[in-house]
């Protein structure tokens, strides 16, 4: 930990001391921002609440709780208040992870962010090996260290683990939340049930950089995740979360019942043998369209476009993870 200076105020963060003229004048206790969304996963935040605020006083920290008062207050809140705190903290799901790191990313700030999963898939605390006990991840935060992990640029707005389009990509926010809360993963399978009939496609034009392609496809991901729908290594079995690449999986429409099992075998092994399958890395991607494509930000709905350019922002998210976790 290092010092910073400002004026004649020095702020030391290993011991907390506020030092001016050479002298000491008292203890200043470090903030943290414990932003939560009460309604993800069943609400189970509430019952552990003053039990994950006694862990963060005991570590040294006065905490400011913000209730997510609906979409996007997560994201306003974050990016309003982060250069206000020495620590971020939230709680919710993919979608709430997703506003805060993309309040951050508009912030332009260095603060952590601790994350206390209490969704229904948590794909990203996953990856992380982040606790499911909340209470755990909360010692965690503060007994842990910063892990630098890599933000994906989705025009102007950003995604922590995954952007993705086509099939079934929009049965994440069309499920209604109290189906979720209820039933977890069968809600999903419950609201993908229906459309499997009825499958479209999409032509698009592909610049990965080095891949340059074009054709039609059922369904596209650009992840930085090693779980996707609560599954292992469907993005591959080399994931690094810090390396600047994304794996990209495009999928072709399979034309009969064996190229379709054909696709859903490689995607569960984690190897790309089918020929209907383009998967690679790269820092940067761009797909154009002659019609508007539905996409999904880490899970929500990240909008209706023709063109879309994706980067990677390497090593830009200072995430807090548990002793030994990386």
């Amino acid at each position: 930990m290092g010092i910073y200076t400002a004026g004649k105020m020095v702020y030391n963060i290993s011991d907390n001391l506020c030092i001016s003229g050479g002298h000491e004048v008292k203890e200043m206790k470090k903030k943290i921002l414990f932003i939560v969304n009460p309604r993800s996963g069943k609400g189970q935040i509430r019952g552990k609440l003053l039990d994950i605020i006694d862990i963060f006083q005991k570590g040294g920290y006065e905490v400011v709780v913000h209730p997510t008062q609906g979409s996007g207050d997560a994201g306003k809140v974050a990016r309003e208040n982060a250069g206000e705190v020495d620590l971020l903290v939230c709680s919710g799901g993919d979608g709430t992870l997703d506003e805060v790191v993309s309040g951050l990313m508009q912030a332009e700030t260095a603060v952590p962010l601790g994350y206390i999963p209490s969704g229904s898939t948590n794909d990203f605390a996953n990856s992380l090996r982040i606790s499911k006990n909340m209470i755990q991840a909360a010692r965690d935060i503060m007994e842990g260290s910063v892990f630098a992990c890599d933000v994906g640029e989705f025009n102007s707005d950003y995604f922590v683990y995954i952007a993705a389009f086509g099939l079934f990509t929009d049965v994440s926010y069309e499920t209604d939340q109290h189906m979720k809360n209820l039933l977890g993963h069968l809600a999903y399978l419950l609201e993908a049930g229906k459309r499997i009939f009825n499958v479209p496609t999409y032509w698009l034009k592909v610049d990965g950089g080095d891949r340059k392609f074009q054709g039609e496809f059922i369904y596209g991901m650009v992840t930085n995740t090693r779980f996707v729908g609560g599954m292992k290594n469907i993005a591959g079995k080399e994931v690094e979360l810090n390396d600047g690449l994304f794996e990209v999986t495009l999928i072709h429409p399979p034309k009969n019942p064996l190229e379709l099992n054909d696709v859903i075998t490689s995607l569960l092994s984690g190897e790309s043998k089918s020929k209907l399958i383009e998967n690679f890395k790269t820092n940067r991607i761009c797909f154009e369209s002659m019609e508007e494509i539905a996409w999904t930000l880490d899970g929500e709905c990240g909008g209706s476009h023709t063109y879309v350019r994706i980067e990677s922002r390497k090593q830009a998210l200072q995430m807090v993870v548990g002793p030994e976790k990386e």
